[in-house]
């Protein structure tokens, strides 16, 4: 019912060992009156002396009752959950591959085009005070977008990439971190380095500039994961100068770039898919588990469960018609 479920007081639930010992009790109690009931051989006299009570009402009474008992021990040992809450002055830089064979039309209506619009649905959804940067990643690297919490900014300039030659994965990479150093510095205390992220999204190997693994080490080193999104599939290819060159995903390298800095791969070949990747990836960075006590919904759920089993001891009491 609640995921993650855990205690304040877990030692406050000892006093359910008493429960064992109430449904015992109760059972002894219903043999013996069924033996008390059994000397009683006119048993017409036997039911205008002890009227007859029904039976499913009467446990259903007691069970309400034991269930009562049970969820008010737990309001009294001080529930509580986790919870998502949005993570404050983080930092997050998307880097976007805008090769050449980001044109492939694989992917509706073409990697780069689909790669567009989920960045931007992405940016959308992370929450307000997330400063957001932009970089596009080919053969060489620039920040379009310093850290800005104007979202709006952050998603113009997505709209506005253009496909450029080669590929350098390394070079996205270092150019991210330098995007991250100009996150804005909190006022109260300067000195603190707020959290901050890489994702990654690219279809290709590595072509120029500096190896990824290296780039990745500083990366891990700043404590910046990287999210990898391996995107497109086996079949994509582009013509270029009239001749038809295949452009598969690199799965390995976007695997070892997030395994080095403890980041997360994901592999997406739709635009629906893609959709998805962010959707999770956002779930992770956007948001951090919080505990929150449930001690009244507890408390709640005993105070109703207790309401109806003193109606059913009540309809044991009452004559019905």
């Amino acid at each position: 019912m609640i995921p993650q479920l855990a205690f304040l007081s877990p030692e406050r639930l000892m006093i359910l060992l008493i429960i064992p010992v109430l449904i015992l009790a109760y059972i002894f109690a219903s043999l013996r009156k069924n033996r008390r009931g059994m000397r009683f051989t006119n048993t017409s006299m036997l039911d205008v002396v002890v009227p007859k009570q029904s039976q499913w009402r009467r446990h259903l009474a007691v069970a309400l009752s034991l269930l009562s008992l049970i969820t008010l021990t737990a309001a009294f040992a001080r529930p509580k959950t986790q919870i998502d809450v949005p993570r404050e002055r983080a930092t997050v830089v998307v880097v976007l591959d805008v090769s050449l064979s980001m044109q492939a039309t694989d992917v509706k209506p073409s990697r780069l085009d689909a790669a567009k619009q989920a960045a931007i649905d992405f940016v959308a959804d992370l929450p307000e005070k997330y400063n957001v940067s932009v970089v596009s990643m080919a053969g060489a690297s620039a920040i379009l977008v310093p850290p800005t919490t104007a979202h709006g900014t952050v998603q113009n300039a997505i709209l506005g990439i253009q496909l450029q030659e080669s590929t350098a994965i390394g070079e996205g990479i270092a150019t991210a971190l330098r995007a991250l150093e100009q996150a804005p510095k909190d006022k109260d205390d300067p000195n603190s380095i707020a959290p901050g992220a890489i994702v990654l999204l690219s279809d290709g190997s590595n072509t120029t500039g500096r190896a990824p693994l290296q780039a990745a080490a500083d990366a891990r080193t700043a404590k910046v994961p990287i999210y990898t999104i391996a995107y497109g599939t086996e079949n994509g290819y582009v013509d270029l100068d009239g001749k038809r060159e295949p452009v598969p995903v690199d799965h390995q390298e976007m695997k070892e770039i997030a395994a080095a800095t403890n980041g997360e791969y994901f592999a997406a070949a739709s635009a629906d898919q893609l959709k998805k990747v962010y959707q999770n990836i956002g779930s992770d960075i956007g948001y951090e588990k919080a505990d929150r006590e449930v001690t009244a919904r507890f408390a709640g759920y005993g105070l109703a469960l207790a309401v109806l089993a003193a109606l059913g001891a009540i309809s044991l009491g009452a004559k019905w018609p």
